[in-house]
C-alpha cells in the first residue's frame, strides 16, 4: 500500500473513538520495526520524522525508506513531519512526498500561530498533504496554578484555531512533556480537558510527549550502565483516558529509544566479540517491534487497518 495522508487515518480514529500511534524513526532498522508492528496487528500507524531527523539521515533517504516499507507492509502508514518550525523544511516535505506535516506555532503568539499555521495549511492542502497544528506548550505540570494555565490548551482558543487556520487535527497541551523525565513528581494531567476541547473542535486531537517510560525497559537500561536515573513517563491509564476523552493521536518516541538503547547495551555485553551489525541491531529491532504493537492494543488500533 502507498503512503496515506494523516487525515485519512486519523478522520476514522475520530469516529471510531481510538487513536493511532506516531512513532518516531531516524534509521532502518526502527522503522522497519513499526512497518513491522503495523502488518502484524493490521494496524495504521503514521511514521513521524523530526527536523533533526531529516538532517541526521537525508529527507531523500528517509521518503524511500517511509515508502518501500508501506508497500511491504501492506498497511496504511502515513509519512508525517513531527514538529515542524522551519518554513522551508516543511515545504520541503511537502514536496518530497510527506503525506502529513506539522507546524509547530506553539511558542508564538496566538496571532502569529494562527497566519502561519494557516498558510502552511493552504499550500499543504493544495498539494494533498494533511496539516497537524499545536495550541499549548508541552511542559510537566506540577502544583504552581498560574504556571499550569499558562502552558495549556485553552478551549475558546482551539475553536477559534481550528477555525481560522483549516488544520486537520490539533496538538494540545494537557500536562505531558518531551523527553524521558517528564514530571518531578507525580504525573498530573488535565485528562477533562481533553473532551472539552473536541467539543468545541470535533477534529482528531494529538498527544505529544506520551511515552510511558517502561519499567522493564528503564531497569534494563540501568543494568546495562545507562544514566536514566528518575525518568517517568506517562502512566498507561492516563493514555487510556485520554483517548476516551477525544486523543486521537498518540506520539510516541522516547519509548523506542530506550528499548533500542537498552537492547543494544545488552547485546554488546552479553556478545563483545560480535562485529556484525546484525547481530547487534536485530535483538533491538525484535525489542521495539514488541512495544510498539502493544502501544498499538493500548491505543486501540489494532485491526484497524
Amino acid at each position: 500500500m502507498s503512503l496515506v495522508t494523516g487525515k485519512e487515518i486519523l478522520d476514522k480514529a475520530n469516529h471510531g473513538y481510538y487513536a493511532v500511534g506516531a512513532f518516531n524513526f531516524v534509521n532502518m532498522e526502527v522503522l522497519k520495526a513499526i512497518a513491522g508492528a503495523a502488518a502484524e496487528e493490521k494496524s495504521p500507524a503514521l511514521i513521524a520524522c523530526s527536523e533533526g531527523a531529516i538532517k541526521y539521515a537525508g529527507i531523500k533517504n528517509l521518503v524511500s525508506m517511509a515508502k518501500a516499507e508501506a508497500d511491504a507492509s501492506g498497511m496504511p502508514l502515513c509519512l508525517h513531519l513531527d514538529h515542524g518550525k522551519d518554513f522551508n523544511v516543511i515545504i520541503q516535505c511537502i514536496r518530497n512526498g510527506f503525506t502529513s506535516v506539522m507546524i509547530d506555532g506553539s511558542h508564538l503568539p496566538l496571532e502569529e500561530n494562527i497566519a502561519i499555521t494557516k498558510k502552511i495549511a493552504e499550500i499543504a492542502h493544495a498539494a494533498g498533504v494533511s496539516v497537524e497544528g499545536e495550541l499549548g506548550k508541552l511542559s510537566g505540570i506540577e502544583d504552581n496554578v498560574s504556571s499550569r494555565e499558562s502552558i495549556l490548551t485553552d478551549p475558546a482558543e482551539a475553536e477559534r484555531f481550528v477555525a481560522e487556520t483549516g488544520v486537520d487535527s490539533l496538538a494540545i497541551a494537557i500536562g505531558t512533556a518531551h523527553g524521558p523525565k517528564k514530571f518531578k513528581g507525580e504525573p498530573i494531567l488535565e485528562i477533562p480537558l481533553v473532551a472539552e476541547i473536541k467539543k468545541r473542535t470535533s477534529i482528531p486531537l494529538v498527544l505529544h510527549g506520551a511515552s510511558s517510560v517502561p519499567a522493564d525497559v528503564l531497569e534494563k537500561g540501568l543494568k546495562y550502565g545507562a544514566k536514566w536515573e528518575g525518568s517517568k513517563g506517562v502512566p498507561e491509564a492516563s493514555l487510556v483516558e485520554a483517548v476516551k476523552g477525544g486523543i486521537n493521536k498518540v506520539n510516541v518516541d522516547t519509548d523506542l529509544r530506550m528499548t533500542f538503547i537498552s537492547t543494544l547495551r545488552q547485546v554488546m555485553s552479553e556478545k563483545p566479540e560480535s562485529v556484525d551489525l546484525r547481530d547487534l541491531f536485530k535483538p533491538c529491532m525484535g525489542a521495539v517491534k514488541d512495544v510498539v504493537r502493544y502501544k498499538m492494543r493500548l491505543l486501540g488500533s489494532s485491526g484497524k487497518a
